[in-house]
């Protein structure tokens, strides 16, 4: 065993010992404060993830520089986080969040613009590295007080408070964008439920984010009634995917969204509509093409980055349809005449799925999930990569024969003890890259996820 599985294996089983003793996390202050009054002065949690991904050969009659490797192919993630919050005065918090993370995506994070994995980052190392992806500060101001609203519960990044009404929250500081964005309580946790990059977040959002997904930026909420309406502005990477954050914010993201929140089956159910507007340099499928054939060689939107808007927009629902099952759905766009800037090769994508409780089964605490999704890219980007262009996860050199990304994925979560989860997971991708010549793909993975 090498050294760092033995490290994940230890952190695995501190983080186990640790969930019963302290389920709810380690937090200071009176549990039962007077309502209004600060419940918690600071609190401390964490979580231990790894993920062991395999797919076996498939079909492929050629392949490129950002192929999925035909052959048999097994890569592992693993990471460490520990969550610290304080309060800083009534209604202020500071969060800070410090991780460790080791491992490889599948053929290092490339080959399907839907990639399998949302634990795989786009850097991966053999040995444990440091990071601090989380540091923000935040404000809530109670616009009205509501004794009935549901209270925030001690979590991580997030303390406990006496509910309130009506309110105003505003982040700032380093987080990730889909932290406030394209939320949804089925899928958008893959430390928890599917794993799919364009399941569990918008396909076509190309939200700001290093190549571990995090950003600079600030954000504002206004909670009233019924419905809630958020926006922001975060930092995009100084060259497209890259590992720095344009932190004199030159290249900027903005981000809108309203959510609006009722009973439409008498059951709850959420509706979000989101825009987006990318302001950076980006290169246009289309002159790269054209200096590609002028020149001789393989399109590069790098060489023709001019400075450029790039719009999309999501929809986004979830609804519950009986206790312990519940819907959701994404449809997303983006416009395909430039480069994708951080997330990935999509330029609209449908998602849908259904999540189902174990309390059918007399397991309460277990769950499990389908969804299907759909991918594609504009037609200048098919040309792109039919010229044999290369882009932020896919290109396999040439693309005669273009068909739509179809993956279906399915978990099983079963609870082993306390704060500790093990899942099954199992994907079918259709043309991955958007080739018909390659595939389909079977992806199978493990999970083990622990908190405190």
């Amino acid at each position: 065993m090498r050294w760092h599985q033995l490290l994940a294996a230890l952190g695995l089983a501190a983080l186990s010992a640790l969930a019963p003793a302290a389920e709810g996390g380690a937090s200071s202050g009176d549990p039962t404060g007077p309502v209004g009054e600060p419940v918690a002065a600071w609190n401390l949690h964490g979580q231990f993830t790894s993920v062991l991904q395999f797919h076996p050969a498939f079909n492929a009659a050629y392949s490129g520089s950002n192929s999925l490797d035909p052959g048999n192919n097994g890569r592992e993630t693993a990471d460490a986080t520990l969550y610290g919050g304080v309060r800083l005065w009534a209604g202020g918090a500071a969060f800070v969040n410090a991780e460790v993370d080791q491992g490889f995506g599948l053929n290092n994070t490339l080959g399907v613009a839907g990639f399998p994995s949302g634990e795989a980052y786009k850097v991966g190392a053999n040995n444990p590295y440091f990071r601090l992806p989380r540091a923000f500060v935040r404000q809530v101001i109670a616009l009205s007080d509501d004794p009935a609203a549901p209270a925030p519960a001690d979590a991580a990044n997030q303390l406990e408070d006496p509910g309130t009404g009506d309110s105003v929250t505003i982040t700032a500081g380093k987080f990730s964008t889909v932290d406030i964005f394209d939320g949804n309580g089925y899928a958008h946790d893959p430390r928890g439920d599917f794993l799919n990059w364009s399941v569990v977040d918008a396909g076509a959002f190309d939200y700001p984010a290093d190549a571990w997904g995090y950003t600079y930026g600030a954000t504002a909420e206004l909670r009233h009634g019924w419905w809630t309406a958020r926006g922001g502005i975060m930092a995009l990477s100084k060259v497209p995917n890259s590992k720095d954050i344009d932190g004199q914010f030159r290249q900027f993201d903005l981000v809108a969204e309203f959510e609006a929140r009722g009973e439409p089956m008498r059951r709850p159910g959420t509706l979000r509509v989101l825009a987006f507007l990318n302001r950076g340099d980006m290169g246009r499928y289309a002159e790269a093409i054209a200096l590609a054939r002028q020149t001789g060689g393989a399109p590069d939107t790098s060489l023709v980055r001019r400075y450029a808007s790039r719009p999309g927009v999501a929809l986004n629902a979830e609804q519950e349809l009986a206790q312990d099952l519940g819907a959701f759905a994404r449809i997303s766009a983006n416009t395909g005449a430039q480069e994708a800037y951080e997330f990935t090769e999509i330029n609209a994508s449908a998602s849908a799925g259904l999540s189902l409780g174990g309390g059918r089964w007399q397991r309460p605490d277990d769950r499990a999930g389908v969804a299907v999704v759909m991918n594609a890219i504009s037609s200048a980007a098919r040309q792109y990569f039919a010229d044999g262009g290369l882009g932020i996860l896919i290109g396999d050199g040439r693309l005669p024969d273009y068909g739509r990304e179809k993956i279906v994925e399915a978990y099983y979560a079963c609870r082993v003890r306390a704060g500790v989860t093990a899942s099954a997971d199992l994907q079918e991708i259709v043309n991955p890259a958007y080739n018909r010549d390659r595939g389909p793909v079977t992806v199978a993975a493990i999970r083990v996820h622990a908190e405190f």
